[in-house]
């Protein structure tokens, strides 16, 4: 059951980005292919994860978190991406209304459950998962839990998921600081236990240094996993809250898991940069089952939020 689950949803997810909703060959907008997702610094991307509950031929949905901080800011919203829909024109948003627990606290990554319909892990900067249930406008929390192997100074933006031979496996990453302190990243087999709790197995780790951009670096921004278990992280650097902001996606590594659930690990020495970005902070990276193509957001904190298709998976 699981695998025929999984199956559909990741088919239905590739049917939908191949009617257009998400191509690498979409007309470019004025700002070289980027749609704004809102304008001030409560309102940029900070993770995202596609869904496969889209209808609407040539656009691709996705939910994304918000890293909002305050009571009655928004953390979770709904996308609607319409590749090639002209210069200015702004992706659709839909707040959502986040419920079961306090509102959380500087949400950086999303990642739907594979085999779960509208279920997905959301995490926060200092590693504490949420369980989420998205139904119609809300999304209710149905349990929390820390991420395993926690360490002193640990900023996390990045949480994904995989399935291979029926097995789940995460992969996660402390974002790393400059050129002193590369990411971490963390991989292990992943499931919920009889009460719905998020259980990982024994954790594996490397470390990565992008080498692309330069200076106020955060070496791991997110992490997707392609089909064939490729690892694509992106990378960005910030000098302030009005930038300049420059950004990178990188093929890292790979990430793989055996017939009985064990999860292996890699990080390249020398990963190959796929793309280099200028002007945006690139806080989401979202590969498309079946398409070869990532869904791109930022936060660029004054500068809002944007979304773009980019041929890097």
């Amino acid at each position: 059951m699981f695998l025929r689950t999984t199956t559909a949803v990741l088919t239905a997810t590739a049917a939908l980005l191949s009617a257009g909703g998400l191509t690498a060959s979409a007309a470019p907008t004025a700002d070289g292919g980027w749609q704004k997702f809102g304008d001030d610094i409560k309102s940029g991307i900070s993770g995202l994860a596609l869904t496969d509950g889209g209808r609407a031929r040539g656009a691709a949905h996705a939910l994304v978190v918000r890293d909002n901080k305050k009571p009655g800011e928004n953390r979770v919203a709904r996308l609607t991406y319409r590749a090639g829909t002209g210069a200015g024109r702004p992706a659709a948003v839909e707040p959502l209304t986040w419920t079961g627990t306090a509102e959380p606290i500087d949400l950086e990554a999303i990642e739907a459950v594979p085999g779960a319909p509208d279920e997905y892990m959301a995490l926060a900067s200092r590693g504490l998962a949420y369980h989420l249930k998205v139904t119609g406008t809300e999304a209710e929390v149905l349990d929390t839990s820390p991420l395993p192997a926690i360490a002193d100074g640990d900023d996390y933006e990045s949480f994904a998921l995989t399935a291979r031979h029926g097995k789940l496996a995460a992969v996660w990453a402390d974002r790393g600081a400059g050129k002193d302190r590369p990411a971490t990243v963390r991989a292990a087999a992943f499931s919920f236990n009889k009460y719905g709790e998020a259980d990982f197995g024994p954790v594996t780790t490397a470390r990565f240094r992008a080498p692309y951009p330069k200076g106020d670096i955060r070496h791991a921004s997110d992490i997707s996993v392609t089909a064939a278990g490729r690892l694509m992280i992106s990378s960005a650097a910030d000098a302030g809250d009005d930038g300049p902001f420059s950004s990178s996606v990188l093929d890292a590594g790979k990430l793989s898991v055996s017939r009985t659930g064990k999860v292996r690990l890699g990080i390249d020495k020398s990963p190959d940069v796929l793309r280099k970005f200028k002007g945006h902070k690139i806080e989401a990276v979202e590969c498309g089952p079946g398409t070869g193509t990532a869904l791109l957001g930022t936060d660029d904190e004054n500068g809002g939020g944007a979304v773009r298709g980019a041929g890097l998976c």
